[in-house]
């Protein structure tokens, strides 16, 4: 049978993650790699969660732990992030968040919600990589958020109706992002309320790095600037995704959803339509833990991604050619490296692993329109400080190669 024959058009839109093929790297030992954005294990509150774990699977709660349950969520994992969004300025209630497998099954709900084919949605250049193949698979167009800083809501909206649809929503990596580790300013997020209200759209803000500010100081989340604006979670149109795996364990696949509960509800039934809900067990070990640890676990987080930010900058500083340059995050994973123009970062990375065994991840997977070539992302958090130095040595040694 020729399957490509059978195959729905969306299938067109959707290819490899190059972060996912990357990532097998990491099984081949004399790599050095910063390319995952992932939480070094070391660091997991193993022992509370093997202590969450047998307590869900006590006789008192097994019953629970292991059965089917409501499509929305486990009950107090959704009030305790009730409270948590509370303490960051957002006003809600159990009914405004639905658990989910991660932020990123958030991010597919959402674009199967919003989008019709040939509608599009407003990212930044470049954008996670994860939102695209997300959203992709709906078959949209993109636009670029922000460009030129005084695009107006007709001009987007005319763009769009060229292009056989409508503009859906503005979708931002609001802190730290992947993956730039830019932090979008209060003027900035003020503005994408703005031209959302303007041309009536949803606002997607993806806050999975929230929690991980090393300095600087903390900016309001997009929602609850929106809720300072009209007074009550039900008449925004900004919904918050978060997510429990840069924080306390990736492999527990727990997310969530913020917003209205006229748009929870609608998710809901997408849930029940999927996988019913999430894993119940690992909801409640989620719960357990965040309640306890949360606090004390993402203080310890902060110190020794920081201190391993902070050794990746001074070794940029001391290793890179003339030409480079890059930011300097105050918080999340990442650094954003721009080589001279006339450099291909994937051709770099061939020759890194070949002769220096280095990976990184090649910016132009983050750019919807396929630009940004010259540019790649390195992660910190998965290296210690002498790694990350030797790292940025062979890397410069590459670059230079390069050149």
């Amino acid at each position: 049978m020729n399957w490509t024959d059978v195959f729905a058009s969306r299938m067109e839109r959707m290819k490899a993650s190059e972060i996912r093929e990357l990532l097998k790297l990491l099984d081949q030992p004399d790599i050095i790699s910063f390319a995952g954005g992932i939480p070094d294990p070391a660091l997991f509150p193993a022992e509370a969660f093997q202590a969450a774990l047998a307590d869900a699977l006590s006789p008192a709660n097994q019953g629970t732990a292991l059965q089917y349950s409501v499509s929305e969520g486990y009950g107090p994992l959704r009030d305790w992030l009730a409270t948590h969004m509370q303490g960051l300025g957002v006003a809600c209630s159990r009914d405004n968040i639905l658990i989910t497998s991660g932020s990123q099954q958030a991010l597919d709900y959402l674009g199967k919600l919003l989008l019709s084919p040939a509608d599009t949605a407003l990212v930044s250049w470049p954008t996670y990589l994860g939102a695209l193949g997300a959203f992709n698979a709906y078959e949209p167009q993109y636009d670029r958020l922000g460009a030129g800083g005084n695009r107006s809501a007709a001009d987007y909206a005319e763009t769009a109706q060229a292009k056989g649809g409508r503009v859906k929503f503005a979708y931002a990596s609001v802190d730290f992002a992947n993956p730039t580790g830019e932090t979008l300013d209060l003027a900035a997020r003020s503005s994408i309320l703005d031209l959302a209200e303007d041309l009536d759209i949803a606002v997607i803000e993806d806050a999975a790095y929230q929690a991980l500010r090393y300095d600087g100081d903390p900016v309001p989340s997009m929602l609850s600037l929106e809720i300072e604006r009209k007074g009550s979670i039900e008449d925004c149109r900004t919904l918050y995704c978060g997510s429990f795996s840069k924080t306390l364990a990736p492999g527990l696949r727990v997310g969530w959803v913020c917003g209205a509960s006229q748009v929870i509800s609608q998710l809901v039934l997408m849930k029940q339509a999927a996988d019913l809900h999430s894993p119940t067990l690992n909801q409640m070990a989620i719960a357990t833990v965040a309640a306890a640890h949360f606090e004390s676990h993402t203080a310890m987080l902060r110190r020794v991604y920081a201190g391993r930010r902070d050794a990746m900058l001074a070794a940029l500083a001391t290793h890179m050619p003339e030409g480079v340059t890059w930011n300097k995050p105050e918080g999340g994973m990442f650094v954003w490296l721009t080589l001279p123009k006339h450099l291909d970062a994937a051709d770099l990375l061939r020759l890194s692993l070949e002769t220096q065994r280095v990976a990184f991840v090649p910016g132009r997977a983050f750019f919807a329109d396929g630009s940004g070539a010259n540019s790649l992302r390195l992660s910190f958090s998965l290296a210690g400080d002498a790694q990350i130095d030797e790292g940025m040595r062979r890397l410069g040694v590459a670059i230079r190669a390069a050149v």
